[in-house]
């Protein structure tokens, strides 16, 4: 099963992990660099196929790893009931998604310190098999990769810049000494921006001193690490402008009704391309029973929409998140986020009386900042 962003590979513990594209080009990498230099200098009477044959099987170890690592926080995470909405691999390593901000700074630094833990874990059980394997040559040189790389994983991880491991440790530090966790993100974001000039510059370094491919390789790291943290200081700076705004200031009117037994060819033809509209309230009668989006429209066949109900494309009205007209903008974008969706009907004694998307809360926040509030 696939997303149009990842390769789904099932669950664990109920959270589910992907793939991202981007990991088939670094496993591809990875499985090179490794046929090519590390088993060659480390074992040099293998035969050309083994090389390769090790190469591809430590590059999924070293992913295994990863995953093991984000799976130690996710299960920290769970523990303090925070929702853990995927597990994804992908160029620079893997990534848990949580649902929430952990509840106090304890927790922070526990869900952060897992991932390193279970690196240190793995790096001290590969070394600890390794005189047991001796006489083996391909398990030997397989615990030896694994043990560097994951002590590698620990380290880098351990660096006190968000959003690396050990910059949400020294959030959870910062959090718990001055009891603001706006600050606290703030203060570790910038520090990781610090951190990521300085592989930024190492890397063009190294690239002006003869090592090209391992100085863009690490200036390319501090670059993922600069977006990152200035992301994280946007969305602090985003939460901090929508504080105490309400949705009614910011939701669009209710989107144009349609009937339920409208086709979808109708409401392509009479509304979409004429009117440019995205999404439609569907009513059966006077009361509203679902949402039909485009995104709904376009997953089914072009060939069946003129034998397609609204009714039965749209997501019914019990099964759609929707947020009242007093609730908190930023917890509504949340709400999106969460839920991957780009809109919210907006809900008032069971009656549809606006829709707050995505648009609406970036036109609101553009307007505050041209008002300077």
């Amino acid at each position: 099963m696939t997303t149009h962003h990842n390769v789904s590979l099932g669950r664990i513990l109920g959270i589910p992990i992907g793939l991202d594209y981007s990991w088939f080009v670094v496993f591809a990498l990875l499985t090179w660099m490794l046929a090519g230099t590390y088993y060659p200098s480390e074992f040099k009477d293998w035969p050309p196929l083994l090389y390769w044959f090790m190469g591809a099987v430590t590059a999924i170890l070293l992913f295994a790893s990863v995953l093991l690592h984000e799976l130690g926080h996710s299960v920290v995470a769970l523990r303090y009931k925070i929702p853990v909405r995927s597990i994804t691999l992908f160029l620079f390593g893997g990534v848990a998604r949580l649902g929430a901000e952990p509840p106090s700074a304890i927790a922070e630094f526990l869900i952060a310190i897992a991932g390193p833990i279970v690196s240190l874990v793995l790096a001290v059980a590969c070394f600890a098999v390794q005189p047991l394997l001796a006489g083996t040559e391909t398990l030997l040189g397989l615990a030896k990769y694994l043990a560097l790389i994951n002590l590698s994983l620990l380290l880098f991880n351990l660096i006190p810049g968000f959003p690396l491991d050990g910059g949400r440790v020294f959030r959870a530090v910062v959090w718990k000494l001055t009891g603001d966790l706006r600050r606290a993100t703030l203060v570790a974001a910038n520090v990781g921006r610090l951190f990521a000039f300085m592989f930024i510059f190492v890397g063009i370094w190294q690239m002006f001193s003869g090592n090209f491919g391992g100085g863009i390789w690490i200036a390319f790291i501090g670059w993922f690490l600069d977006n990152a943290a200035a992301a994280q200081v946007q969305q602090v700076m985003f939460k901090g402008q929508l504080a105490g705004h309400r949705v009614a200031q910011a939701m669009g009117p209710r989107c144009a009704a349609v009937p339920a037994d409208m086709t979808l060819q109708q409401v392509v033809d009479d509304h979409i391309l004429v009117g440019g509209q995205r999404c439609f309230l569907v009513d059966r009668g006077d009361q509203t029973v679902g949402l039909v989006t485009l995104h709904r429209i376009k997953e089914v066949p072009r060939l069946e929409w003129p034998t397609t109900s609204a009714a039965q494309a749209m997501l019914p009205l019990e099964q759609l998140q929707h947020i009242g007209p007093d609730g908190e903008l930023w917890g509504a974008l949340q709400m999106m986020d969460r839920d991957g969706v780009n809109q919210l009907p907006v809900i008032q004694n069971e009656q549809v009386i606006g829709m707050l998307s995505r648009e609406d809360v970036i036109t609101f926040l553009r307007t505050l900042q041209e008002l300077g509030a």
